[in-house]
């Protein structure tokens, strides 16, 4: 073989193997850009539930507060739920609350005192143009001066129990509501009883998913008996939905502290109640 050919051959392999690892390469590219198309809808499909949490008061402050909210996000992340907490209401405006699928009130009480008047209105329009609202124990606590929050929930707050194991009833109409589903017709629990200014039942749109038996605990707690603190009888819900002015509302008397939530109902029952009103159950 002489020079010249020695070249070329040379230059012929070059050739060939510069070609064969652009098709290596080509289809590496490919197989990669296959796999990021796949993940990418993969995202796409779980994108997470949206929640507000908001915990700000305008008077007595549970001390169980900060404990219940680090319990509710990280509860939403095991259930796809992306959960922001506030406690300003700063944070209510409309850009901002129209990036949220439900607005979360954990004990948020005398709520006038927390956010303005304009704050107030961007909420209410919100819930009217299809929004959900979630409120644990304290949001239907002295709520008198916003008629609104306070018609939403249908009652106010008389009074309360200590904390109490009591006999729990679930409403015949509710036995398959995904937040008291599997729990049978009656069952024993513990948490602080509410004794609200008047009961829900057969207000419109109002479904009463758990009553609480008084006849198993003592109702009104000795601090109250001197201060007008009045049981609600026979006909005392603790749980209801309700679909009403345009959105879903959900409220449990739940939540006065951790102990009545970190349990396999209370995961449940917070967890169906925010897929419901999101109406994503």
């Amino acid at each position: 073989m002489n020079y010249k050919s020695s070249i070329r051959l040379a230059c012929l392999s070059c050739f060939l193997l510069f070609l064969s690892l652009s098709v290596f390469a080509q289809k590496h590219l490919d197989t990669n850009h296959k796999s990021l198309s796949v993940d990418h809808n993969s995202m796409k499909a779980e994108n997470p539930l949206r929640v507000l949490l908001f915990s700000g008061t305008g008077w007595y402050r549970h001390a169980d507060i900060p404990l219940v909210n680090g319990w509710i996000v990280r509860l939403g992340a095991e259930n796809n739920m992306q959960v922001d907490v506030s406690e300003t209401g700063d944070d209510i405006t409309k850009e901002r609350l129209e990036l949220y699928d439900v607005l979360l009130f954990n004990n948020a009480n005398v709520l006038d005192k927390i956010f303005s008047v304009e704050q107030r209105n961007i909420i209410e329009t919100w819930y009217k143009n299809g929004g959900a609202i979630v409120g644990l124990h304290a949001l239907l606590v002295h709520q008198e001066n916003w008629p609104w929050i306070m018609n939403l929930g249908g009652c106010d707050f008389n009074s309360d129990s200590d904390f109490s194991k009591a006999k729990i009833k679930v409403d015949p109409k509710a036995m398959d509501h995904p937040t008291v589903k599997g729990w049978g017709k009656e069952f024993w629990y513990e948490a602080d009883w509410t004794n609200h200014t008047k009961v829900v039942t057969g207000l419109p749109g109002v479904q009463v998913l758990l009553r609480v038996d008084e006849s198993t605990y003592e109702p009104v707690r000795d601090y109250f008996k001197t201060r007008d603190g009045k049981p609600m009888g026979k006909d005392h819900p603790i749980a209801w939905t309700r679909i009403w002015d345009g959105g879903r509302f959900f409220y449990t008397e739940l939540g006065h502290d951790i102990r009545s939530l970190d349990t396999e109902f209370g995961r449940q029952h917070i967890i169906e109640g925010i897929k419901w009103v999101a109406n994503k159950e």
